[in-house]
């Protein structure tokens, strides 16, 4: 390179070019790899002009490296991803040096910079209320900067953009500095005398990645009042108070950066009576334009877009115009394209679908206020012998028949099409839940991984007092996880057993520190205690064992019994040491019964039968702590 090249100084002025800083950040970058440093200075060096930032200048090294990143060439060439990463990362400590007015570079001390966190509003207060400074000091020696140089470009990226907390628009925090304070406060609702051993096992796990925590709790937890759930879903009812309500609820969920489902099959059809006026109902497409609208009005902490997923039953007479709501063809006054439909499929409906017989649509208004009976609340048998009922009523004015098979059909024409919608088989779900005793679970929420009972509120009347005007609103339930990943690319089998418990422990612990963004919300969590913990990486785990993916479902399915059978032992245990969920008592745990499976399939049918045996008296005596535990975590960004 050539040395009379000047950069420009952050004041403005201009100083000399240094190669040999170039040189050093560039073989920093590259070490531990099996690239060559000397190709990437002799790529970027044409780039390299008069007047240039030292920023800039990081910037043209950064795309260089990956650049030189080529999938048709030879493997050794994907290091220049982890080479781009840590020229990233140095960027990061050139940042944070500057944000927090340091003479070192990258990493000072921890309580220092907790302490100027605080200060300046980045970080909530309370970590230094809960911890001494001695306690600090020594989790600060748990710190291990090593794991800054594990990312890839893309990860770093993202950890850059989404998580780590700026100050202006700098980075002023960096990695290790949001993994110890995330482990901090995670272990903080934890005795006294453990909570700090606890802290550091969950430091190491997280900034490992051996665990991976979900974007709320990522994004919020170091924040004041964090909603640190990932997952909600709540119901409209069929009132224009109920749709108002809920279309608040959606923007507080995606304010505080969770994802959200609706169901709107409480909510009259097209074409309905309002107030004995026939086809005065508008039906359900007008309010998911609203709730479309909402979502991309209301972003999650400006980190990414709000979500959404709108669930309809698949009686509703609704329902064809539903699916055509994001496909090109119609009328575009009724097209939302920002949200994610789902379809509710009950069996009886898939039975009519072999057997090539009609399918008859309804409004839920009319069969409600004929019968006293909410369709939506129903499944299984109780919903087909209903449904067979007033399926031979002829008196019932809002029905539609047509063929199961071709609407089917177009469902399945829709996905090919658009992506959408997904699927919810509802009675296969609500014979599976653990907690059918104490209410319904009507769809899945935005991912379709994480589903519990929930209910719609019910706004009553509003009242004047001193001048302030008070409205009721009698409580539903907001379906409510906390998320959590197990990478297997990672974890050894061995780790499983004590990865499982202190997994549990962690998203238990949310519920306690986390802030809902709904009184419904903080009502489930409470009741349930539902959580999801989820696995990632098994490609990279059927890899590192050698298994070909066709051929591996014996050992997967091996694998996940003793996840599923770590995860219950971890949640027994911990209803043990602290005391069981509120709906416990009559739930599908209490009667010995896991995932569906009683203690006679166990007997036959498990190659562990007698740890789950064992298991299964524990439950009998201690109960369990969570009324769900595992959900098919998405992963996006984590």
């Amino acid at each position: 390179m050539n040395e009379a090249i000047l950069i420009e100084k952050r004041d403005g002025s201009l100083k000399p070019l240094n190669i040999l800083k170039i040189k050093k950040a560039i073989e920093w970058a590259a070490k531990d790899t099996d690239v060559n440093s000397i190709e990437l200075e002799s790529h970027a060096q044409i780039n390299i002009r008069h007047k240039m930032s030292t920023t800039q200048i990081q910037e043209i090294l950064i795309n260089t490296a990956l650049s030189m990143t080529n999938l048709d060439n030879n493997m050794k060439n994907l290091s220049w991803r982890i080479v781009a990463a840590r020229l990233l990362l140095l960027n990061l400590y050139k940042q944070a040096k500057r944000t927090r007015n340091y003479t070192n570079f990258g990493y000072g001390l921890y309580l220092d910079f907790l302490k100027l966190a605080i200060n300046e509003n980045i970080y909530d207060g309370k970590i230094l209320e809960i911890y001494s400074e001695e306690e600090i000091m020594e989790m600060e020696r748990e710190r291990n900067m090593e794991y800054d140089r594990g990312y890839d470009y893309a990860g770093m990226n993202l950890l850059e953009r989404r998580y780590l907390l700026k100050l202006g628009k700098d980075t002023f925090e960096l990695p290790q500095d949001m993994y110890i304070t995330i482990a901090l406060l995670l272990a903080s609702h934890e005795n006294k005398e453990v909570r700090l051993k606890i802290a550091k096992e969950i430091y190491h796990l997280i900034a490992s990645k051996k665990i991976s925590l979900a974007t709320p709790i990522m994004l919020n937890l170091r924040r004041k009042n964090g909603n640190l759930a990932s997952c909600f879903i709540s119901a409209m009812d069929d009132s224009l108070d109920s749709i108002y309500y809920s279309f608040d609820q959606i923007a507080q969920i995606s304010k505080n950066a969770g994802g959200s489902g609706v169901n709107l099959s409480r909510i009259r059809s097209h074409g309905a009576y309002i107030k004995n006026y026939k086809g005065a109902s508008g039906g359900v497409l007008p309010w998911i334009k609203i709730i479309n609208d909402t979502a991309v009005a209301v972003d999650q902490l400006g980190s990414r877009a709000g979500a959404v997923t709108v669930a309809l039953d698949i009686w509703h007479k609704d329902i064809e115009d539903f699916l055509e709501m994001q496909t090109e063809n119609g009328d575009q006054r009724k097209k939302s394209f920002d949200i994610f439909p789902q379809v509710v499929i009950n069996d009886v409906f898939m039975r009519r679908v072999e057997e090539d017989k009609k399918w008859t649509l309804f409004d839920p208004h009319e069969i409600k206020k004929k019968y006293g009976k909410s369709l939506p609340e129903l499944y299984g048998e109780e919903f087909e012998k209903f449904y067979n009922i007033i399926e031979q009523d002829e008196t019932i004015e809002l029905k539609k028949e047509i063929s199961a098979k071709y609407l089917f059909k177009k469902i399945l024409q829709t996905v090919v099409e658009t992506g959408l919608p997904y699927v919810f088989f509802k009675d296969t779900v609500n014979n599976l839940n653990p907690n059918k005793h104490a209410g319904m679970i009507g769809n899945a929420n935005l991912c379709v991984e994480s589903f519990s009972n929930f209910s719609p509120s019910t706004p009553k009347a509003q009242k004047l007092e001193d001048n302030t005007i008070i409205k009721e609103i009698e409580a539903g339930e907001v379906h409510t996880c906390n998320l959590i990943s197990l990478n297997l690319a990672i974890l050894e089998e061995d780790e499983l057993e004590n990865t499982l418990k202190m997994a549990v422990r962690i998203l238990d612990n949310t519920i306690e520190i986390g802030t809902t963004p709904l009184i419904e919300s903080k009502i489930h969590n409470t009741k349930y205690r539902t959580i999801g913990i989820g696995m990632m990486g098994l490609a990279d785990y059927l890899a590192k064992n050698n298994l070909s993916y066709e051929k591996s479902n014996v050992e997967i399915s091996k694998l996940f019994e003793k996840i599923a059978y770590f995860g219950v032992l971890a949640s027994c245990n911990l209803a043990k040491e602290r005391e069981v969920y509120p709906a416990y008592e009559n739930s599908e745990w209490s009667k010995g019964i896991l995932f569906g499976k009683n203690k006679e399939w166990f007997k036959e049918n498990s190659d562990i039968s007698e740890m789950w045996l064992s298991l299964l008296g524990k439950i009998k005596e201690h109960g369990m702590r969570n009324g769900g535990l595992f959900a098919i975590a998405p992963n996006t960004s984590t």
